[in-house]
Protein backbone atom coordinates (compact mmCIF):
# COMPACT_ATOMS: atom_id res chain seq x y z
CA UNK A 1 0.00 0.00 0.00
CA UNK A 2 1.39 3.28 -1.07
CA UNK A 3 2.46 5.89 1.78
CA UNK A 4 1.05 9.31 2.89
CA UNK A 5 0.54 12.05 0.80
CA UNK A 6 2.78 15.55 2.13
CA UNK A 7 3.22 18.85 1.75
CA UNK A 8 6.90 20.13 2.88
CA UNK A 9 6.33 23.81 3.14
CA UNK A 10 8.79 26.73 3.12
CA UNK A 11 8.47 29.14 5.89
CA UNK A 12 8.96 32.94 5.25
CA UNK A 13 7.09 34.07 2.19
CA UNK A 14 5.00 30.44 1.70
CA UNK A 15 3.06 30.35 5.51
CA UNK A 16 3.93 34.17 6.93
CA UNK A 17 4.74 37.13 5.57
CA UNK A 18 8.53 37.69 4.53
CA UNK A 19 10.11 40.37 7.00
CA UNK A 20 13.97 39.05 5.94
CA UNK A 21 15.41 37.32 8.52
CA UNK A 22 12.23 37.67 10.99
CA UNK A 23 13.04 37.01 14.58
CA UNK A 24 10.54 38.79 16.46
CA UNK A 25 6.95 37.00 17.40
CA UNK A 26 4.89 40.26 16.60
CA UNK A 27 6.53 40.00 13.22
CA UNK A 28 4.77 36.81 12.80
CA UNK A 29 1.66 37.42 10.56
CA UNK A 30 -0.08 34.31 8.47
CA UNK A 31 -0.60 35.06 5.00
CA UNK A 32 -4.55 35.64 4.11
CA UNK A 33 -5.89 31.85 3.90
CA UNK A 34 -2.80 29.68 4.79
CA UNK A 35 -4.74 28.65 8.16
CA UNK A 36 -7.59 27.35 6.14
CA UNK A 37 -5.47 25.53 2.77
CA UNK A 38 -3.36 23.95 6.12
CA UNK A 39 -6.88 22.81 7.48
CA UNK A 40 -7.97 21.47 4.22
CA UNK A 41 -4.75 19.99 3.48
CA UNK A 42 -4.66 17.74 6.95
CA UNK A 43 -8.93 17.14 6.15
CA UNK A 44 -7.36 14.90 2.69
CA UNK A 45 -4.79 13.32 4.96
CA UNK A 46 -1.88 15.51 4.08
CA UNK A 47 1.13 15.43 6.22
CA UNK A 48 3.01 18.67 6.75
CA UNK A 49 6.51 19.87 7.05
CA UNK A 50 8.25 22.81 7.38
CA UNK A 51 11.95 22.97 5.55
CA UNK A 52 13.13 26.80 5.78
CA UNK A 53 16.84 28.27 5.40
CA UNK A 54 17.40 30.69 8.14
CA UNK A 55 21.00 32.11 7.94
CA UNK A 56 20.26 35.17 10.15
CA UNK A 57 21.25 32.49 13.07
CA UNK A 58 24.72 31.80 11.14
CA UNK A 59 24.85 35.64 10.62
CA UNK A 60 24.50 36.25 14.26
CA UNK A 61 21.36 38.35 13.39
CA UNK A 62 18.98 36.16 15.88
CA UNK A 63 19.20 33.69 17.94
CA UNK A 64 18.05 30.17 17.98
CA UNK A 65 15.81 31.09 21.07
CA UNK A 66 14.01 33.93 18.92
CA UNK A 67 13.77 31.47 15.71
CA UNK A 68 11.76 29.21 18.24
CA UNK A 69 10.00 31.96 19.55
CA UNK A 70 8.91 32.82 16.34
CA UNK A 71 8.23 29.13 15.38
CA UNK A 72 5.53 29.13 18.46
CA UNK A 73 3.95 32.14 17.38
CA UNK A 74 3.40 31.18 14.00
CA UNK A 75 1.76 27.66 15.55
CA UNK A 76 -0.14 29.53 18.15
CA UNK A 77 -1.64 31.72 15.35
CA UNK A 78 -2.04 29.00 13.01
CA UNK A 79 -4.14 26.99 15.42
CA UNK A 80 -3.99 23.49 13.50
CA UNK A 81 -5.34 20.43 15.05
CA UNK A 82 -3.37 17.02 15.57
CA UNK A 83 -1.06 15.96 13.81
CA UNK A 84 -0.91 19.80 12.28
CA UNK A 85 3.02 20.38 11.42
CA UNK A 86 4.54 16.69 12.01
CA UNK A 87 8.24 18.11 11.93
CA UNK A 88 10.13 21.74 11.33
CA UNK A 89 13.70 21.79 10.17
CA UNK A 90 15.67 24.82 9.65
CA UNK A 91 19.36 24.87 8.05
CA UNK A 92 21.25 28.02 10.21
CA UNK A 93 23.94 28.13 8.11
CA UNK A 94 25.38 30.92 5.55
CA UNK A 95 25.00 30.05 1.90
CA UNK A 96 28.58 29.86 2.02
CA UNK A 97 28.95 27.25 4.35
CA UNK A 98 28.53 23.83 4.19
CA UNK A 99 25.44 22.17 5.07
CA UNK A 100 23.34 19.25 5.50
CA UNK A 101 20.08 20.40 5.52
CA UNK A 102 20.53 23.85 3.84
CA UNK A 103 18.10 23.92 0.75
CA UNK A 104 18.35 22.88 -2.17
CA UNK A 105 19.36 19.77 -0.24
CA UNK A 106 17.05 17.46 -0.55
CA UNK A 107 18.10 15.27 3.04
CA UNK A 108 15.26 16.64 5.13
CA UNK A 109 12.98 15.51 2.67
CA UNK A 110 14.04 12.33 2.14
CA UNK A 111 14.86 11.33 6.24
CA UNK A 112 10.83 12.65 6.30
CA UNK A 113 9.38 10.06 3.45
CA UNK A 114 11.69 7.15 5.26
CA UNK A 115 10.31 8.30 8.51
CA UNK A 116 6.55 8.72 8.22
CA UNK A 117 5.95 6.29 5.26
CA UNK A 118 5.28 8.98 2.88
CA UNK A 119 4.65 8.27 -1.07
CA UNK A 120 7.14 10.66 -2.90
CA UNK A 121 4.74 10.30 -6.14
CA UNK A 122 2.16 12.40 -3.51
CA UNK A 123 4.61 14.80 -2.03
CA UNK A 124 5.14 18.47 -2.94
CA UNK A 125 7.88 21.21 -2.35
CA UNK A 126 6.32 24.67 -1.94
CA UNK A 127 8.46 28.03 -1.78
CA UNK A 128 9.00 31.41 -3.00
CA UNK A 129 12.35 30.64 -4.19
CA UNK A 130 14.93 28.55 -6.21
CA UNK A 131 16.43 26.44 -3.66
CA UNK A 132 12.96 25.90 -2.65
CA UNK A 133 11.68 24.37 -5.52
CA UNK A 134 15.73 22.68 -6.36
CA UNK A 135 14.80 20.64 -2.81
CA UNK A 136 11.89 19.07 -3.58
CA UNK A 137 13.07 18.32 -7.21
CA UNK A 138 16.50 17.09 -5.75
CA UNK A 139 14.11 14.91 -3.46
CA UNK A 140 12.29 13.13 -6.37
CA UNK A 141 8.96 15.18 -5.78
CA UNK A 142 6.54 17.64 -6.71
CA UNK A 143 8.00 21.35 -6.60
CA UNK A 144 5.27 24.69 -6.84
CA UNK A 145 6.52 28.30 -7.33
CA UNK A 146 3.74 30.64 -4.91
CA UNK A 147 4.14 34.24 -5.43
CA UNK A 148 3.65 35.46 -1.44
CA UNK A 149 7.13 36.15 -0.82
CA UNK A 150 10.01 37.78 -2.37
CA UNK A 151 9.54 39.33 -5.99
CA UNK A 152 10.57 36.77 -8.42
CA UNK A 153 14.08 37.66 -10.59
CA UNK A 154 14.16 36.96 -14.15
CA UNK A 155 16.56 34.57 -13.60
CA UNK A 156 14.49 32.79 -11.06
CA UNK A 157 11.27 32.26 -12.99
CA UNK A 158 13.33 31.10 -16.32
CA UNK A 159 14.91 28.50 -13.64
CA UNK A 160 11.32 27.29 -12.68
CA UNK A 161 9.84 27.25 -15.93
CA UNK A 162 13.29 25.22 -17.33
CA UNK A 163 12.22 23.08 -14.52
CA UNK A 164 8.83 22.76 -14.68
CA UNK A 165 7.88 24.15 -11.54
CA UNK A 166 4.08 25.24 -12.04
CA UNK A 167 3.49 29.05 -10.27
CA UNK A 168 1.10 30.44 -8.05
CA UNK A 169 -0.37 33.34 -6.38
CA UNK A 170 -0.08 32.33 -3.32
CA UNK A 171 0.25 28.56 -0.67
CA UNK A 172 -4.47 28.72 -1.00
CA UNK A 173 -4.04 29.10 -4.61
CA UNK A 174 -1.72 26.10 -4.99
CA UNK A 175 -4.03 23.67 -2.94
CA UNK A 176 -6.75 24.49 -4.77
CA UNK A 177 -5.28 24.68 -8.13
CA UNK A 178 -2.90 21.28 -7.84
CA UNK A 179 -4.49 19.99 -4.61
CA UNK A 180 -8.14 20.60 -5.71
CA UNK A 181 -9.39 20.99 -1.99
Amino acid sequence: MPGFPALFLDRDGNLIEDHHHTCRPEQIQPIPGVREALLDCLASGYRLFILTNQSGIGRGIFTWEQYHACNARMLELLALPPPGILEIKAAPERPDEPSDYRKPSPKFILEMIARHDLDPARCWMIGDRVTDWDAGLNAGIRSCAVRSGAPFTPEAEAVAVARGVRFHPDFPAFVRAELRL
